[in-house]
């Protein structure tokens, strides 16, 4: 395989370093720390036990109120990516979230997530992608399991593109069920697998946002920022998702996979 340095343009490579940063080095875990004051792993403790099914039924919940949303109101027009408008709003439903807990999850979240694939949805359009294929709709939903926090210790399956491969089959059936059905057909086997996949992945980070709110201090203010954090996680990873995309588009998905690996490997060194 050809070097992608002898391939790729050099404001490619530069985007492709830039999304191998955002991808492989999350950054969700240190800032709700700061906003909550203290280490990432002692804000679990701020939960009840109950959270977790809590936050198991409320994160499936907000998936497919976003599933829908990505195939019925999406339009394909070309526009900028209003970023600033989708966190203001995911930041007043978060400060409702820090003023009212757990007990708020179940309606805040579908909201927030709502907001996100659109503003995941406006992300994807300016990077080319067409809105009107459902594969595209799809990768949008994508981004909500690419968000999560990375495990170190097994990275082999949790990096971007074990990730994607862990999800492909489910998001090419489900690309397929929907392009035959001409839509959404709620409660689909093949939809609720895909859906099941990534809110596995999604409710980690839903865990660690509801763990940051709950902290006696936080209140509305708060929760109106770890919000603003929430999103603007999410936003950063669609950019670098959908630049991926683009240069496989561009160059192929190999020289791009090289290239992502190289990248990768030399950053982490």
């Amino acid at each position: 395989m050809e070097d992608y340095r002898f391939v790729m343009k050099e404001e490619d490579i530069i985007a492709l370093r830039s999304a191998v940063a955002t991808l492989e080095h999350p950054g969700l875990a240190a800032r709700l720390g700061e906003i909550a004051g203290k280490p990432i792993e002692l804000l679990g403790r701020a939960l009840p036990a109950s959270a977790s099914k809590v936050v198991a039924a409320a994160t499936t919940k907000a998936l497919n109120a976003a599933l829908a949303v990505a195939f019925r109101t999406m339009q394909n027009e070309p526009k900028a990516a209003s970023g600033l408008l989708h966190k203001a709003l995911a930041a007043t439903t978060g400060a409702v979230g820090g003023s009212f807990g757990l007990a708020a999850l179940p309606i805040e979240l579908p909201i927030s997530t709502i907001i996100m694939l659109r503003s995941i949805g406006d992300v994807a359009r300016g990077e080319g992608e067409d809105l009107t294929n459902p594969e595209t709709a799809l990768a949008c939903l994508q981004v909500f399991a690419l968000g999560g926090f990375k495990d170190k210790a097994d990275a082999a399956k949790s990096g971007y593109f074990a990730v994607r491969g862990l999800l492909a089959k489910s998001v090419a059936e489900a690309a397929r069920f929907v392009a035959e059905r001409g839509g959404v057909a709620e409660g689909a086997p093949v939809l609720a697998r895909l859906i099941a996949q990534i809110a596995s992945r999604f409710g980690l980070v839903v865990t660690q946002k509801l763990a940051a709110q709950a902290v006696p201090v936080i209140g509305a203010l708060g929760g109106a920022a770890v919000n603003y954090a929430f999103i603007d996680r999410f936003q950063d990873v669609a950019r670098a998702h959908f630049a991926v995309r683009r240069l496989e588009r561009r160059y192929g998905k190999e020289i791009v996979r090289a290239a992502y690996e190289r990248l990768s490997g030399s950053l982490s060194s």
